[in-house]
């Protein structure tokens, strides 16, 4: 009787942070993603709350908003059973690898990290040293879980190319320990951009509300937004260049629902914007709609999420605690 060779299922890990904001870009861009990455991978994902402390947080909005996430991830699909979903905080051996990872890190390398020169713009009251470090939290967050993959838009490569680094100097000092983890970047809908200035990717951080559709927005919201989006003086709904909004919003409807940006072009020839825009906010509502309505269903029931990121934290602190011990070991620390 031949042997059954199972081969291992390669591992994914992100990370977002709770701000309880998810954005439509967010969902077509990654999260929607996520529910069939879990059928074929080792699905590692966390709500990275000690991220969000490099700025000042309201401590109870900070919890809300944890869950908040926690509760959206769960209704886009994601499954207890099949992905591993927890709080950062909940598992002390991120900060314990990070503190490691700073020593294995050259000054020079942080300093580069495009998003600390701009958060330090943003908020320039409040440039603390975490607000420099955290990218090394972040290779901790990746390289804890022995990771394959890293779901990043195309904006966040740099930090998956620091945790690259990271990695290879300390695999090169010491011997093998971590995996060397690579981007996966979504080929179709991987940047959703601003529906009031679509040379900009969509953010919730946005000044202008009207440029981001959020997963918790009300169905008149969402009219309401795509219907002011920005598009351009050509009428006609096809893709070129110089139509940038008409572009995002023909991959946004496509996305919504499952027809292809050729098909787009051609329900709509001989109609113009008064038609398509209307018919992308009815798109994007009935997309949407489930997912509100389940995460606040879940919000309500806040013993089955308490026990969602307990498990999650259980699961997530063995898989830790096999790479932490390693390092460890390889470092010279005193085995506990």
């Amino acid at each position: 009787m031949s042997e059954v060779i199972t081969e291992k299922k390669q591992t994914i890990f992100s990370g977002v942070q709770p701000s309880g904001k998810l954005t439509l870009g967010n969902y077509l861009g990654a999260l929607r993603n996520f529910t069939l990455l879990q059928e074929d991978y080792n699905c590692v994902y966390c709500v990275v709350d000690m991220h969000a402390i490099t700025v000042r947080q309201d401590p109870p909005t900070l919890r809300r908003q944890t869950l908040e996430v926690l509760a959206q991830y769960l209704a886009c699909g994601l499954d207890p059973a099949k992905s591993t979903l927890f709080i950062q905080s909940h598992v002390p051996a991120h900060a314990e690898l990070a503190w490691i990872l700073n020593c294995f890190t050259m000054f020079g390398e942080a300093s580069r990290m495009t998003q600390f020169k701009d958060k330090s713009q943003r908020h320039s009251d409040n440039v603390n040293v975490g607000l420099f470090t955290y990218p090394v939290l972040m290779a901790a967050d990746i390289l804890l879980y022995q990771t394959d993959k890293v779901p990043v838009g195309v904006d966040q490569k740099q930090h998956v190319e620091l945790a690259r680094n990271i990695a290879q100097r300390f695999n090169g000092t010491f011997s093998d320990t971590f995996v060397i983890p690579e981007p996966y970047i979504p080929r179709e809908g991987a940047k959703i951009m601003s529906l009031q200035d679509p040379l900009r990717k969509m953010s919730k951080s946005d000044e202008n509300a009207n440029g981001f559709i959020l997963l918790m927005d009300k169905p008149e919201d969402i009219m309401r937004k795509c219907k002011r989006a920005v598009t351009d003086s050509d009428t006609r709904v096809v893709r070129g260049e110089g139509k940038d909004g008409v572009n995002n919003l023909i991959t946004i409807y496509a996305l919504a629902t499952g027809k292809t940006p050729e098909e787009v072009e051609a329900e709509f020839a001989g109609r113009g914007y008064g038609d398509f825009k209307p018919a992308v906010g009815e798109a994007v509502v009935e997309l949407l709609r489930p997912i509100r309505e389940k995460t606040e269903d879940l919000l309500r029931n806040k013993d089955y999420l308490e026990s969602v990121y307990h498990e999650g934290a259980q699961k997530a602190a063995y898989q830790a605690r096999k790479t932490l011990d390693k390092v460890y070991r390889k470092v010279g620390f005193v085995q506990r």
